[in-house]
């Protein structure tokens, strides 16, 4: 799409997608039986990560986080970043059990967060009641030789989804220069290679100029007429104070100064030259 300098400005808005950095760890309970009994809002922390230039453990409540969830097993993820004022660390994450031996798609259950904000005063999230109660999580699949694998997912989300509005303003485009350089191509006599003989007068102009400007020289000077082959061409059926006129209009679309007497007439004979010899619509 393309625009003029008199176009109006055009509001937009561009919808910017959030930059994340995403990464993994993965906790092997061996023992589970021996981490029961910590007591309910009671955690093992595991070692440390790094994941988009923070650092995060897990916290581990064997029973329960909290009295609601004391016949539950809780998973929350914790920033050991310096709790600091200036700490608000925005991040999604996924805990998902592993089946201790199977690929990586038998993953399941997941529990998985919205993004969350870890800051000063809240510096963990988690699963309170962590996908299936510990009853039936004993008599599940995922718990192996008193082992199971928990996986945790954390993206970091550097720059929130945003959308910018502005309003797009348009570089001014100068106007046209063409028809003064033509002009002053014209009146520097330079390179041109087409001569015309007018009652006696010579009046030299480029041949391309007038082909691009005039179907009727176009066809004279690059068509199947005699001209095509002629640097000299004579014009008999024209006064040379009109075709002199009429090549100025041709490479500046204006008129050559005159006295204002003459402008009437001169302007009447080349609507005349302008539709016989060039073809081209005469703007008065």
């Amino acid at each position: 799409m393309s625009y003029s300098a008199g176009d109006p400005a055009v509001s937009t808005s561009v919808i910017v997608a959030a930059e994340a950095v995403t990464g993994s760890h993965v906790l092997t309970v061996r023992g589970y039986s021996g981490t029961k009994g910590l007591g309910n809002g009671k955690s093992i922390r595991t070692d440390t990560f790094d994941v988009g230039g923070h650092c995060w453990c897990i916290n581990y409540y064997p029973d329960g986080e909290a009295p609601e969830a004391a016949d539950w097993i809780s998973f929350y993820l914790l920033c050991l970043d310096d709790p600091t004022d200036a700490l608000d660390v925005q991040a999604r994450f996924k805990f998902t059990l592993l089946q201790i031996g199977k690929a990586v798609s038998s993953f399941k259950p997941v529990y998985s967060s919205k993004v969350c904000s870890f800051t000063k005063d809240t510096r963990h999230w988690g699963s309170r009641l962590f996908i299936i109660e510990r009853k039936t999580f004993e008599e599940s699949k995922y718990l192996k030789d008193d082992c199971f694998g928990l996986r945790c997912d954390v993206t970091v989300i550097r720059k929130e989804i945003r959308t910018d509005a502005a309003t797009t303003k348009f570089v001014t485009v100068p106007p046209s220069g063409i028809h003064s350089h033509l002009g002053h191509l014209l009146s520097s006599e330079e390179a041109m290679d087409v001569t015309f003989e007018v009652q006696g007068d010579t009046i030299s102009a480029h041949r391309l100029v007038l082909a691009a400007r005039s179907p009727v020289f176009k066809v004279e000077l690059f068509g199947p007429m005699k001209e095509r082959t002629m640097s000299h061409i004579r014009i008999v059926d024209m006064d040379p104070r009109v075709f002199k006129a009429m090549i100025h209009f041709i490479y500046t679309d204006t008129l050559p100064e005159m006295d204002k007497d003459d402008t009437m007439v001169m302007a009447q004979h080349l609507v005349v030259a302008a539709a016989l010899r060039t073809g081209m619509a005469w703007r008065g």
